[in-house]
């Protein structure tokens, strides 16, 4: 099921072209991942506590069209797979149908120490 969060574009996201900055779409990905995570009722600082955080791995990312300053902009999540160790998501940054930046994004699971750590039941459940 598609995870979509709404945003708008504000001046401080944009370059000296009137565009949105290229790093600002990993921003916007964040926010819908985080989003996701919340929505689907998993609270990061419970998981935080428990020794436990998300973290990114890898991202291939396609910048395809510009947004500009007030557009108002969806993020589109969706779970791709998901193994003991690792989620893969596809990500899109629309305005209206038209699609800006497409992201697939690996994130796994890291413990206190640093090392990678499976995920945890909760989420692989939640996602078969």
């Amino acid at each position: 099921m598609t995870h979509k969060l709404t945003i708008r574009v504000y001046y401080e996201d944009t370059d000296m072209a009137g565009i949105v900055y290229y790093a600002n779409y990993l921003r916007y990905i964040e926010r819908g991942r985080s989003e996701w995570v919340r929505d689907n009722g998993m609270d990061q600082n419970a998981m935080k506590e428990e020794g436990v955080v998300f973290a990114v791995r890898r991202v291939e990312a396609d910048y395809l069209l510009p947004a500009k300053l007030d557009d108002e902009l969806v993020v589109e999540t969706d779970v791709m797979s998901v193994t003991a160790a690792r989620m893969v998501m596809e990500q899109h940054v629309k305005r209206d149908e038209e699609v800006l930046f497409h992201a697939i994004v690996t994130v796994v699971c890291i413990g206190e120490n640093g090392l990678p750590t499976r995920l945890p039941a909760k989420v692989r459940q939640m996602v078969h």
